[in-house]
């Protein structure tokens, strides 16, 4: 039962990064979900989105806090500055720039692009 029990709470996580366009934290998945499941512990949840992160089944976005994105495929982000909202960037990847590095005799795999700035929200706030 514990075992079936763990499986709903993992693939519930996983649901609510897929259907989130905003590359939740860990603490917004543990918020979305603990009126659904109030027995959910926040090591519960970090531990299985580094987990499926690990797996490849996710992609772990580094920063001032980790955040989680659904879509695998090689993308860019952008991330605010100033309110820390991360968003898909509409550049696509360029396998182009692994290649430069593997000629100088990196074994690149992959690569992330971020892209840092003000999102359009706040710097329409600034005004």
């Amino acid at each position: 039962m514990a075992e079936k029990r763990f499986s709903r709470q993992r693939e519930r996580i996983y649901e609510v990064v897929y259907a989130s366009k905003e590359h939740p934290t860990a603490q917004m998945v543990y918020d979305a979900l603990r009126p659904e499941m109030p027995q959910l512990s926040l090591g519960t949840v970090y531990r299985n989105l580094h987990q499926m992160a690990e797996e490849g089944r996710l992609v772990e976005l580094d920063g001032p806090v980790s955040r989680f994105d659904a879509a695998v495929e090689p993308h860019t982000h952008l991330r605010c500055k100033r309110c820390g909202r991360v968003a898909d960037g509409l550049l696509p990847y360029d396998e182009g720039l692994d290649r430069l590095l593997v000629a100088e005799g990196w074994a690149v795999k992959e690569h992330s692009l971020l892209f840092t700035g003000i999102c359009p929200a706040c710097a329409g706030s600034m005004n």
